[in-house]
């Protein structure tokens, strides 16, 4: 639906990424990252959107892949020796308010409950996204893959019914936190994941 051509999965189980031993998973990330080669990666913050510990997890998973991967002495099993691979930029995920408040229109209470404690959503203050980017073209195609989530599509359904303003701040911007660039910086806010990469 979105004309991804590769999708390697790394076979950890759902519910259990914080578990898995993090040498192993950061070396099998900078083994994809030496291999493709990506110029930009994007992950989740370490607040890990509404606190669930997967997406905690694969932020510092990922985080610490993109160093090792740059590192000439970090050895990925299976990456078969290969060089090393800079990227150029790494972006959290970061919903402000007007996102939370759309699923919370769906859903009312955004929350994870880990260890008996309710973690809820916390939007990232507008003044610390480095770079939102203009989506509101692609809204049609972005619903109709988000449909194919069979595992979420029954939750999904609720979003079908937000107000046209509600769709705009879930599907018309995509917000990010720029974590780590060696390309840009400084406080004027990008448009473009590419910024500073594309000439």
């Amino acid at each position: 639906m979105l004309g991804i051509r590769e999708l390697s999965l790394l076979d950890y189980r759902d519910q259990e990424l914080d578990r898995a031993n993090p040498r192993e998973a950061v070396a099998r990330i900078v083994a994809h990252l030496r291999r493709a080669r990506p110029d930009v990666v994007i992950t989740f913050g370490p607040d890990g959107a509404y606190g669930h510990p997967d997406h905690i997890a694969i932020c510092q998973f990922t985080t610490a892949a993109v160093v090792a991967a740059a590192d000439p002495s970090f050895r990925a099993g299976g990456d078969g020796g290969a060089t090393p691979h800079v990227v150029k930029k790494l972006y959290y995920v970061a919903w402000p308010a007007s996102t939370w408040a759309a699923y919370e229109e769906a859903f009312k209470k955004v929350t994870s409950t880990v260890d008996g404690i309710e973690r809820q959503t916390v939007p990232w203050p507008d003044w610390a996204l480095t770079t939102v980017v203009d989506t509101r073209e692609f809204w049609p195609v972005v619903w109709r893959a988000v449909s194919c989530h069979e595992s979420q599509i029954a939750a999904y359904e609720r979003l079908k019914h937000l107000t046209p303003e509600h769709h705009e701040a879930l599907w018309g911007w995509q917000s990010f936190y720029r974590a780590y660039s060696v390309v840009n910086g400084g406080r004027a806010r990008e448009s473009d994941l590419f910024d500073g990469i594309r000439s």
